[in-house]
């Protein structure tokens, strides 16, 4: 038995079901922005191709035969859901709607972003966010996100990487902490101290001269901890120095509750920076949102 010809044109197929669903070769030209004689040579040249009549026509009417029947049947669906596949692509391009996943550290992202995200809600009604806040490193292309954001050394491979903010952190201790002895950062040896993963070495530069010093606290760790709050509520318990973001260190310190240790010195800028795929190319929802993100820094 010979075997059928399998390089058929999917787009004569096509045409071919826009033809039998309209019982009309006339119709299916007119809603195929087609030439009536160009839709029937690509008729004749599908039925050459795969050997077998697919319809019967006259001056009046155009009727299936029953391998048309056939053909139209199973290939129909196949394009009503590449039609849909299309329509979704269009809205993904060029409608404000869809879902959004995003990663952002705990603190930063309760800090800095959180109303952000609430504002830009409320903005787009029609668009949804999914959050995840993790102080962990998570494998941004495997998990799908869109958008992430990192503070310090962000750099994915192949993704855009757009600075926001730089971030500050500064040694705090319980206000009734003996600290006088502490005059450089080699004289917190001795002293205990609470760690918060992954802000470590403690990188500091004085803010004067500029001389810049890592300090290694594992020593001394009375206290290991991967959250801000934890590390904060430690040091005002008393139980050792904590290297705290400034933006929540210094309303504290303002309050009395801990006291500055090394005050001639912070630790060297950790940026927080957003992170997207592509420059080009993005769902309309993406692009919103990363504008949304970029002009609210810029204004701030």
């Amino acid at each position: 038995m010979p075997k059928m010809k399998s390089n058929y044109s999917l787009d004569d197929l096509r045409c071919f079901c826009w033809v039998a669903r309209c019982s009309s070769f006339k119709e299916a030209a007119q809603s195929l922005d087609m030439p009536l004689s160009t839709l029937s040579r690509r008729i004749r040249q599908l039925e050459s191709d795969i050997g077998l009549r697919l319809l019967n026509r006259d001056a009046h009417r155009v009727v299936l035969t029953r391998i048309g029947e056939q053909y139209f049947q199973r290939s129909s669906p196949l394009f009503d859901e590449l039609h849909d596949i299309d329509e979704a692509l269009h809205r993904d391009r060029y409608q404000p709607q869809g879902k959004i996943r995003i990663c952002a550290p705990i603190n930063a992202g309760l800090y800095f972003l959180r109303n952000l995200f609430y504002e830009f809600l409320q903005q787009y009604p029609e668009i949804q966010l999914d959050l995840h806040f993790s102080n962990s490193l998570i494998d941004i292309e495997a998990e799908g996100i869109d958008v992430a954001f990192r503070v310090g050394n962000p750099m994915v491979e192949n993704w855009v990487v757009r600075p926001l903010k730089d971030i500050y952190f500064m040694l705090c201790a319980h206000p009734d902490a003996e600290v006088a002895d502490i005059a450089t950062p080699e004289d917190l040896r001795g002293h205990d101290t609470i760690i918060c993963r992954p802000m470590l070495p403690w990188r500091l530069v004085h803010k004067e001269s500029g001389q810049a010093c890592e300090y290694y606290p594992h020593q001394d760790a009375r206290l290991e901890v991967d959250e801000i709050l934890m590390l904060t509520h430690g040091v005002k318990t008393g139980l050792g120095i904590g290297y705290i973001p400034d933006y929540f260190a210094l309303p504290m310190v303002a309050q009395g509750e801990i006291q500055h240790v090394l005050p001639d010195w912070r630790s060297q800028a950790r940026t927080l920076s957003m992170l997207y795929r592509d420059r080009d190319h993005l769902p309309m929802r993406v692009r919103l949102f990363i504008e949304f993100i970029i002009e609210h820094f810029a204004r701030n």
